[in-house]
This record gives C-alpha cells, structure tokens and sequence, in this order.
C-alpha cells in the first residue's frame, strides 16, 4: 500500500506530496492544473518509460519517491533479490529523469535497473490510463484477462508451458543449425582427419626437429671436429708423434710440486698451492672428457642420411600444421578434440529431437489443460462482468469470451481469445475493440477490475480518466464500484466527476499558481468546507453559494448511503 507520494520538478508540480488513505483516493482539479502529473508520478516509480520532457522547465532533476507498507510477500521477495531492504515494514522507491533523459532508480536504498524497477513495481502499482483502454481492445491484453480469473491453476499450467516453449524454440534452432551446418562439419572432419593421419604417419617427438638439425650438424662437421679435439687432448696430455712438446699437465705437475714446497717454507704460499692443486685436477679432467668426446667422434652416413629423411618428412607437417614438431603435437590434440566435438554433433542431435519430442507431448498436454481452464472461466467471468455492467447503467449489456483454436501451438498455448460486446438487447456481440464506444470502454475496464479485484489484493491500483464520456447516475455507479474495489485494494482515481469525487475517503486537489510567467501546481488536501466547495466546483456550482455546498453535502450523504 503506498503511504507516501513526493514529486519534485515533475512537469508543472514543483514539489508536492500526496499521503493516500487505505481507502480510495481522488484527485480533482481543474483542466490543466496537472492532476495527469500524479498518474505519471506513480507510473514513474512502477519503473515507466520516461524522457526528458516529464522534467519541469528542461532544467533540473525529476524526482518521484514513494513509500510503501504491508508490501506482499513475492514483492518484498524481489526486493531482497534485488539487494534491497525493507526497514520497518517500509519500502522506499526512488526514481530520477534528468533534463537529459536519462533515468536512474533505487528500490530499498539499492540501485536497480529498469526491468527491476519494472518488475518490483508491477507488484506495488497498477497503473490504469487510456492507454489500458486501448490495450484491453487487443486479444493479448484480453487473454490475460482471462487468464488471470482462471486462477492459480492457469497461472501454474502457463508458468510451466512458457518455461517448456521457451526451450522447445532453443532446441528446435540448435538442431535446425546443427542440421544445417553438417556438410561443413562433414568437410572439417574428414580435413582433420587427412591431417592426423599425416601427423600419426611421422608420428614426431616434442623437439625432435632441433635436436635432429643438431646432431645432423655434427655429423657433417665430425672431422673438423675431430681434429679440434685432438689438438686439444694432444696439448693436454702429449702427442706422440711430438715427443718434443711438452704437454700441460706435465708443465702443470711441475707447477704443483714447487707450489707445495713453498708452502711448506711459508705458509703465505698455501693458497698459491691449492690453487695448483685444483687446476691440475681440472686439467686431468678436462683432458678424459675430451678424449671421451673424440672416441665418440665418428662419421656415421647412414645416420645422416636418416636425419636428413626424418627432417624432410617433418618439414612437410610443419609447413601445414606448426612452425616446428611441438606445434605439430599441439595442433594435433586440438584436432583430436575438435574432431571429437564434431563426430559428437550427431549424438547431439539425436538427444536433443527426442527431448523436443518429450517437450512437445507436455505442451500439447499443458494447452489442452489451459483451453479448458480458459472454457471454464469464459461463461463464469463474462457473466460477473455483465453483472458490474448492468450496475453502471448497463442493462442489457453483454460480453463473451470467445476461445478457438489456434493452426499450431502459440507460446500461451493453443487458443486464440477474443473478447466481444454488445451494449444493445437484439445485437449480436462483436469484437470489443469494433463496437465500444469511449464510455462504454471505460464501464467495461472498470467492471473487470472490480470483478477481478481478489487477485488486486495488497496493490495500490491508478485510475486515470476511468470516468470518460459518462455521467449522472452513471458517475455515481462508477464511484460506488471504485470504492467497493477500493475496500479490498488501494484505489487511487484522478477524475472530474464530483459523482466519483464524493465517495472518496481521501481527497486531494491540484491548484494551480501562476508567478513570474511561471506556472506551478500543489497538492493540498481537502476536508469539510473545502472539500464540499470542490464538489461544488465541479458541479458547475459556485464555489462558496449555500446551495451549491447544499448540493454537495447531498451527494456525499448519497454516495454514504450507497455505500451502506
């Protein structure tokens, strides 16, 4: 229920607040003093569209917040999931449109986005303008009527059928392009394919192209090598075709020997000696291992003539497949993967048509149960809108509901609704939207609400305009039926009708000022004298004329009889 409206900047209202009562809560003025702000305002925290030109003068900030309490339980649920809070049994919304249009909101202290807002807000508000007059001409917006009298049975068979559509059209688009692509699947595969067998032909080790370019250097260069090392191993340990030269690990023996006996006269040499010491080990080393290295030195032209094949047939993968053998390898489990990918699309196709068939035995089964959920409620419901017809001078009127069946599943089933209505005893019923006048549109939404107002409850339901094109006694039927709905549900009506008017328990009046050029509106609230000079007013009368408060008095007293 809302407890608190404030506007700021919002078209002709430059700050302004509405507190409604549980009750029903009219808003009057004059023509043009800006009573279609209100509905706005509270169409702006229901998360409406809005642009820059709702902002007062282009210039500023718009801003609407709103209070609510005793807000339901799938609301407050939303707003929790939203990461709002709910503080003292009072939930806050907060919208703002800038002169730029751009729009932000808060729900619970936490910003949200517009299809939060949207969302959350269906569950505070019920905005009802002429807009919802042309809706209510569409079969969409009349199968939704429908549908929602029907029930928590229909809401559950609906819920499950659009979750079990939606992916009944996700399947049917991945199996139309999976069956659409499998030529160029076919064409991958067998190009992977060719291509693994050439790589499991070579079948080539990480790094095996570098170290075979290596060895193959090696046995190219072996007798330059060769001669190298025993240059190398002759100046270490002696040639024997040079018994002259005298090899250094006989120069370094020496070098030892007379290093130790000086450190034996003084220590101070002793590092000198163990440094000897160290590079006559190394050098004795160094000497085996190139001897080593020059036994192992041999020409091999089998072997290279095997590198060089191996090289060859590697090179032709890599001028494929990778830069060297690792890319190879690397390229060849991403094939092996891809090609599992795509030998499974058939696998995947199959899993998926016979989950379609399952899913579209239930959607048949779950639109059979909804047309005859939908069959049911038509009579039912068409002869409670009549009832609330024929109250707002509607005698002979009649509505029907008209369910036939659609050439194939929909995604709100098998039917197609439409509502008709005849105003006339003798005239057949026609579609709605064809036959209504602007009056008649207006008794007939209004007759809907009241009778579906069970499902309302816990909502603040906007009228804008619900009295359009009637009057009189009609007026006052209006009124009444406003504020019986009002007595399960907040009702907030801005109308021009004192008929209406004089039923509310709340009653608010937009006044209009005019200073420096500038036009502003206000919100006051109106009790006693003041509110009977409102009725007055809007009866044609004089404001303050005894007869015209007497005339006034008189209809609130008849709209509290009717009442009860």
């Amino acid at each position: 229920m809302l407890s608190e409206l404030r506007i700021k900047q919002l078209g002709v209202i430059e700050q302004a607040s509405l507190t409604p009562g549980p009750g029903l809560t009219v808003v009057t003025g004059e023509t043009g003093a800006g009573k279609t702000m209100v509905v706005t305002g509270l169409g702006l925290v229901a998360g409406a569209r809005a642009d820059a030109s709702v902002v007062r003068n282009r210039a500023g900030l718009t801003q609407v917040e709103a209070s609510f309490t005793q807000v339901a339980p799938a609301c407050a649920e939303a707003v929790e999931a939203a990461g709002g809070l709910i503080e003292d049994d009072e939930l806050l919304v907060v919208r703002q449109v800038s002169a730029a249009g751009r729009s932000r909101s808060w729900v619970g202290g936490t910003g949200v986005t517009q299809a939060v807002a949207q969302q959350i807000g269906a569950e505070l508000v019920t905005v009802h303008g002429q807009s919802e007059q042309v809706r209510l001409s569409s079969p969409e917006r009349q199968r939704q009527v429908l549908d929602r009298w029907a029930g928590e049975d229909m809401a559950a068979a609906l819920a499950r059928y659009r979750t079990l559509y939606d992916e009944r059209k996700w399947l049917t688009q991945a199996v139309d392009e999976l069956v659409a692509s499998a030529r160029e699947r076919t064409r991958e595969s067998d190009m992977l394919k060719f291509g693994l067998s050439e790589i499991d032909q070579v079948a080539p080790e990480e790094g095996e192209d570098a170290a075979l370019l290596e060895e193959a250097k090696r046995l190219v260069d072996v007798d330059d090598l060769r001669r190298d090392a025993y240059i190398a191993l002759a100046g270490l340990a002696g040639d024997d075709d040079d018994p002259q030269g005298t090899p250094a690990l006989v120069l370094l023996a020496s070098v030892r020997t007379a290093l130790a006996q000086a450190a034996r006269r003084d220590p101070a040499a002793a590092p000198l000696s163990a440094q000897a010491e160290e590079l006559a080990a190394l050098a004795s080393d160094l000497a085996g291992q190139t001897s080593t290295y020059l036994a192992d030195l041999s020409a091999d032209p089998l072997r290279l003539e095997w590198i060089e094949t191996r090289l060859a047939a590697i090179k032709t993968l890599t001028r494929k497949y990778g830069q060297d053998a690792t890319a190879v390898r690397v390229w060849a489990d991403h094939a092996r993967e891809r090609l599992a990918a795509l030998e499974g699309s058939d696998e995947r196709i199959a899993s998926m048509t016979a989950r379609l068939e399952v899913i579209n035995s239930e959607l048949v089964q779950l639109a059979s149960e909804m047309t005859g959920l939908r069959t049911a409620a038509a009579g039912e419901f068409a002869t409670q809108v009549a009832g609330e017809l024929a109250a707002l001078a509607m005698p002979h009127a009649r509505v029907e509901f008209l369910v036939t069946p659609l050439p194939e599943l929909g995604p709100w089933g098998a039917d197609a609704v439409a509502m008709l209505f005849t105003a006339n005893p003798g005239s057949e019923p026609a579609p709605l939207g064809k036959v209504a006048s602007g009056g008649e549109l207006s008794r007939v939404r209004l007759a809907i609400e009241v009778v579906l107002a069970d499902s309302l409850e816990g909502q603040t339901m906007v009228f804008d305009e619900v009295d359009a094109g009637i009057g009189g006694s009609v007026g006052l039927q209006v009124g009444l039926r406003l504020a019986r709905l009002a007595g399960r549900t907040q009702v907030i009506v801005v109308t021009h009708l004192a008929q209406v008017a004089a039923f509310a328990t709340t009653h608010y009046v937009v006044t209009k000022s005019h200073s420096g050029g500038v036009t502003a509106a206000d919100l006051v609230e109106l009790t006693g004298k003041a509110r009977l000079a409102e009725l007055a007013r809007m009866m044609g009368g004089l404001d303050r004329s005894a007869s015209s408060l007497a005339h006034a008095q008189e209809l609130v007293d008849r709209a509290a009889a009717m009442l009860g």
